[in-house]
């Protein structure tokens, strides 16, 4: 199985970005993680959408070729990011690739409340450009503390990584499901 992740920050050290490799190392044998370079898109602009640029090409076909895609946002200012919105503005225009395709939200956050409010506006989007995600219910991978859970770029918190396995299990019977239909 082909998964993109989206990670939300910029910032070299992210924690979301710490996630993901996270994700990517301990479920190397259910699925390879390709990571996409959203800091390199340009702004969306309605202007440019029939034609846009190679990188909005490159990207958008990333997420087209793709069984699955996971989205790692961090919080700010109670939302997502703006570098995150706009690779979503990019993905629900014109051939719309992320319609029908199955998602899995998540994020880390310094606070003790993970990604809550972030993770309500990006459901929102992912609604409103028809991204396909899993019942909430027991799925919600908001990570919060994150400095006593993350040491050396990976998620080492035992009870963390425990959930974490549970919902990914849940995500790849989610994602074979999608397909089989």
């Amino acid at each position: 199985m082909k998964v993109i992740a989206i990670v939300g920050s910029l910032r070299k050290d992210s924690f979301n970005m710490q996630l993901v490799k996270t994700i990517e190392k301990r479920y190397s044998h259910l699925f390879k993680v390709e990571i996409a370079d959203i800091g390199s898109l340009p702004f969306y602009n309605e202007d440019e959408e029939q034609s846009p640029s190679g990188e909005v090409q490159n990207y958008k076909e990333m997420i087209a070729e793709a069984d699955a895609v996971l989205i790692s946002t961090p919080e700010f200012n109670w939302s997502m990011s703006g570098v995150l919105k706009n690779a979503l503005e990019w993905l629900s225009r014109v051939d719309k690739p992320i319609a029908g395709k199955p998602v899995l939200p998540m994020g880390v956050y310094q606070g003790a409340l993970g990604t809550v409010r972030a993770q309500l506006h990006l459901r929102q989007v992912l609604g409103s450009i028809q991204a396909t995600t899993m019942p909430l219910a027991g799925n919600e991978i908001f990570i919060g503390s994150a400095a006593q859970k993350f040491r050396e770029g990976q998620l080492t918190d035992e009870g963390t990584l425990k959930f974490l396995d549970k919902v990914v299990d849940k995500f790849v019977k989610f994602v074979n499901e999608q397909e089989s239909k």
